[in-house]
């Protein structure tokens, strides 16, 4: 009987994620306009809080390891968010596997959004890395891919919605999958989230992810 190979989510790279599976980027952002024409007004409120949010960490986040700048700045953000629905919660390092082109996926990303009350049951999208940095091992954006392709299988869908953070820059992606089995993936432009109108993008667009795909 051939064994299964196995990968563990922080592990993986770009030359890992070629063996699980074939991932093409498709240059096209215009997938992107349904997800971001979610109409939500940013109230005078909401806005003070982005402001003051920026106030606080602008001269340190460059600093920030990854535990300061998730506490420090992430953490407060989804706070703001509220991701909690009659069917959905947020889950911090949850623990995932999936079969993905005959591999074993496993391991706990950074941040995910699932329906479940005590442990978590359809992924609906996912946040990685919280790093002030690329890490030339373990990239995020391959970490990212891999989470959500396996969520995609265990889901049985044909799309996973997710972001990325570097320091300062988030990227929105999308994830598909044809009917060959092949992936192909979407990236949003760099938002600034030290930049109060590209923060309130940010944060806008994770408003849409709560009340238009966690059903």
């Amino acid at each position: 009987m051939e064994i299964q190979k196995s990968y563990k989510f922080s592990e993986i790279n770009y030359k890992k994620l070629k063996e699980i599976a074939d991932f093409k980027l498709v240059r096209d952002r215009t997938v992107f306009n349904e997800w971001f024409d979610f109409k939500y007004e940013i109230s005078k409120y909401d806005e003070d809080y982005l402001t003051k949010l920026i106030k606080l960490n602008e001269y340190n986040i460059a600093d920030y390891d990854e535990y300061q700048l998730f506490g420090h700045f992430i953490s407060p953000l989804l706070n703001k968010v509220y991701f909690l629905g009659e069917n959905f919660r947020e889950w911090y390092q949850p623990h995932i596997s999936g079969t993905v082109n005959g591999k074993i996926l496993y391991g706990r990303p950074d941040f995910m959004i699932a329906s479940g009350i005590r442990e978590p049951e359809i992924p609906y999208f996912f946040i990685q890395e919280f790093k002030r940095s690329i890490p030339r091992s373990n990239p995020p954006l391959e970490q990212l891919l891999a989470q959500m392709a396996s969520a995609m299988e265990n889901n049985k869908t044909k799309q996973m919605k997710g972001c990325y953070n570097i320091g300062q820059l988030w990227k929105f992606v999308i994830l598909e999958k044809n009917a060959e089995g092949k992936y192909k993936y979407y990236e949003s432009v760099s938002f600034d989230s030290l930049k109060i109108k590209e923060l309130e993008k940010i944060y806008k667009y994770l408003k849409a992810v709560k009340h238009k795909y966690c059903k």
